[in-house]
């Protein structure tokens, strides 16, 4: 059977992409590439801030392993809630099934089995509560707030029941898993490399793949989508599943970062991987935004708190100034619809 065609109405116009036999260059895609510019500038600025601030601790090697390393764990999690948030969707949970992953991941009874069936563990537990908040959002017809947030109190309780509320350590036998984060090739930690694995599969499927297509069609125009053959609850489902995947490979990283599996794991990173995709300038309202925006935006993050931490500034200011970022993240987004609106 051949491939439903897409209208024109139910391929939104992006910032990756073009939908294949297009003639001319996508203005938006032209918008996006100078989003991407502002990202790199304000991630200069950032750097000559470390540099005239902290100039003896900023331009270390140690230092630029541990911006690296701290965004290899979030950035996993900001390349599902990309695919997500393109899709029309928004998942609140991801923090939550990051611990929930590395608890179940790092019980006695998994660690009998080996370090292997420990990532595989963890890996099926994300991609399974994914796969239920998709059934819930896309057969059960939930708001994606609504369902995402269920499961975020949820999967946080039942790591901390799995748990006892206490912090699991790896146990000796199993350092294959730690090794993730202390070997290095050229000075660089496994665990980022499996960052930049997941970056570039996920910048595969979303822009050279019908899988991507599609997703920019379900969360520009749902009821178009549909209408040109694709199965928009299905797809949906799919998209939360592979949130969830992200959200096991994420834990499988800080497992190896910490050498524990614990439920505090992942406070606040959904804050942290929404708030990059948006300020990387993908739609809220869906339709549009790239990995590699994402990517910079979740850069942009982790040297603001690294610039925090060795400027001794509080914790409350950043999360402050975090907060205050998306707030016109968010108002620049809606500025810009304006402006294109006839």
């Amino acid at each position: 059977m051949s491939e439903p065609k897409i209208p024109p109405a139910a391929v939104p116009e992006t910032g990756g992409s073009a939908p294949p036999g297009a003639a001319t260059r996508n203005p938006l895609s032209a918008l996006g590439e100078a989003r991407h510019l502002g990202l790199l500038v304000a991630l200069g600025l950032l750097i000559i801030v470390g540099l005239v601030t902290r100039p003896e601790n900023f331009a270390t090697t140690s230092n630029l392993v541990s911006i690296l390393s701290l965004a290899a764990t979030i950035g996993v999690i900001t390349v599902g809630a990309t695919f997500v948030i393109i899709g029309g969707g928004i998942d609140l949970s991801v923090g939550a099934l990051m611990a929930l992953a590395s608890v179940w991941a790092t019980t006695l009874a998994t660690q009998e089995y080996g370090p292997f069936v420990m990532v595989i563990c963890a890996l099926l537990v994300g991609t399974g509560a994914g796969l239920v908040n998709g059934l819930l959002i896309a057969y059960g017809r939930l708001v994606p707030f609504i369902a995402t947030l269920a499961m975020l109190v949820a999967a946080r309780g039942l790591a901390q029941r799995m748990s006892d509320r206490k912090t699991q350590l790896i146990q000796s036998g199993n350092t294959a898993l730690v090794d993730l984060s202390t070997t290095r090739v050229l000075g660089i930690p496994l665990l980022v490399y499996i960052f930049a694995l997941v970056v570039v599969l996920g910048w595969i499927l979303l822009n050279r793949t019908t899988f991507g297509r599609r997703t920019y069609a379900v969360g520009g125009n749902p009821e178009a989508a549909r209408l040109a053959g694709i199965d928009v609850r299905r797809h949906t489902m799919l998209l939360y599943a592979l949130s969830g995947l992200t959200c096991g490979i994420a834990a499988v990283l800080i497992m190896a970062r910490t050498t524990t599996g614990s439920s505090t794991h992942g406070d606040l990173y959904e804050l942290d991987a929404i708030a990059a995709v948006i300020i990387g300038g993908t739609l809220l309202t869906g339709g549009r935004g790239t990995i590699i925006g994402s990517i910079l935006g979740l850069l942009i993050f982790t040297l603001i708190t690294n610039l925090f931490i060795l400027n001794g500034l509080n914790t409350s200011d950043q999360l402050i100034a975090k907060g205050l970022i998306i707030v016109v993240a968010v108002l620049l987004q809606r500025r810009n619809l304006k402006e294109r609106a006839p």
